[in-house]
């Protein structure tokens, strides 16, 4: 380790350097080397840095060392966290870095094992990690003790937000110890994350690493022009076809399209090369599906946006986004999923005409100017079908008239939509 630069000047002890040294990391990242010396000493923190920059382990390592060792039966710290599998790969962080600690970590989320966590409580822990609505489950019926909470970290803040947590955050708040240091932690600084960051963190020091949405500079980006659906298969089917796509994950966006692609991925690679990570599946197949990917006991992993932010697996070579996120920030999440912890990687979207006016934006808010690529000549230009060539049009007219209100829109209804929609002005 490099007593000079390294973690050692942070004022961690022993115990939790010889687990970083073991995890492999010898010089602390920006936000990490910020956060840290404010945060053991027990000041409240707001964190501002894209995601792969190491803002987990940014309050993973004060906590663990101001909580130093195993006491009593009642967790002593509660994190926050938006999905299933951000909790997880939070309390993954803290059993590695805090191995030597013994203190005791859980994590708390709806599912099949929500018996065992009960039991675990009763066992006692020092630290919860857990989604909004599993922590105040937990803490209702009398199963998870709050009242010796003195550190209490919200992670992704902005996506805790996206997904209409407010009103359970304020719950949390509310039962939580008056005293105790407050840390909140986002990839973005939204006017809805700084409201709720001015409820509840006083007096906070502020680390913002990067401007407002950043993407990772360890991460080329490309773009390929399609029509639609079947060109983007097509594609899909050339790009995959080059062995550099070694570990990918291709982000879409609804189960379906999810679905569809795993068929059509399987006709090709077989059912053995690949998982799918959606909201249907079951807790355990998703933890096995991410699993399996870590490993590289498969090559390509589908995803919803529901894991854009949970999963934390080095070595993802390529991130396809085979629809273009409308939720700009999730674009960032999503590419944030390759280039990390100081590593390079890829990402590809495929833009159809309607994706066009989404990329603009993405690329105004991230500052740059994503790199556009030409289709390789075997792909084979698939026509689309008269329902995907109106959707689009509607798509585009929807937008115009988001940037124009007067815009009247090059697309024309039907008579049959003009008669329906006269009808129903009638009734009401």
């Amino acid at each position: 380790m490099n007593t000079d630069n390294g973690f050692e000047q942070l004022k961690l002890n022993r115990q939790l350097l010889n687990a970083v040294e073991e995890a492999g990391f010898s010089m602390p990242t920006e936000i990490q080397s910020q956060v840290i010396p404010p945060a053991l000493s027990g000041q409240n923190i707001i964190g501002i840095a894209q995601t792969g920059t190491g803002k987990t382990a940014a309050y993973v390592l004060p906590v663990l060392r101001i909580l130093n060792y195993p006491q009593g039966d009642e967790p002593r710290a509660l994190i926050i966290a938006p999905t299933r599998e951000l909790t997880l790969q939070i309390t993954s962080v803290f059993e590695q870095l805090g191995k030597y600690t013994g203190l005791r970590i859980l994590a708390v989320y709806g599912g099949k094992g929500f018996s065992d966590q009960k039991k675990k409580l009763a066992e006692g822990c020092d630290i919860v990690a857990g989604t909004p609505a599993q922590v105040l489950e937990l803490y209702y019926s009398g199963h998870l003790i709050l009242k010796k909470v003195k550190h209490f970290v919200m992670d992704e803040a902005e996506r805790l937000m996206d997904m209409g947590f407010t009103p359970q955050l304020h719950k949390i708040l509310e039962v939580l110890p008056r005293k105790r240091q407050n840390m909140l932690f986002s990839a973005t600084f939204s006017d809805r994350v700084k409201k709720i960051s001015d409820d509840f963190v006083e007096f906070p020091v502020e680390v913002n690493i990067v401007p407002r949405i950043k993407t990772a500079t360890t991460v080329e980006q490309f773009i390929y022009h399609v029509n639609g659906f079947g060109t983007k298969l097509s594609l899909l089917q050339s790009l995959l076809q080059n062995p550099e796509l070694s570990k990918v994950i291709i982000f879409c966006k609804s189960k379906k399209t999810a679905n569809l692609l795993a068929a059509f991925i399987q006709e090709n690679y077989g059912t053995d090369n690949l998982k799918v990570l959606h909201g249907d599946k079951t807790q355990q197949t998703r933890m096995n599906a991410v699993a399996a990917f870590r490993n590289e006991d498969i090559r390509f992993l589908i995803a919803t946006d529901v894991a854009a932010r949970g999963i934390d697996i080095p070595g993802v070579s390529h991130v396809i986004n085979f629809d273009v996120p409308v939720i700009y920030e999730d674009y960032i999440h999503r590419i944030g999923r390759t280039g990390r912890a100081f590593a390079t990687g890829q990402s590809i979207t495929l833009v159809t005409d309607a994706d066009q006016w989404h990329i603009r934006k993405i690329e105004k808010l991230a500052g740059l100017k994503i790199q556009r690529q030409d289709l390789p000549a075997e792909v084979e230009i698939i026509p689309l079908s008269r329902e995907e060539e109106r959707e689009q049009a509607m798509e585009i007219d929807r937008q115009k008239r988001k940037d124009d209100p007067t815009f009247q829109g090059a697309f024309h209804k039907s008579k049959a939509e003009i008669k329906r929609e006269n009808k129903r002005g009638r009734k009401k």
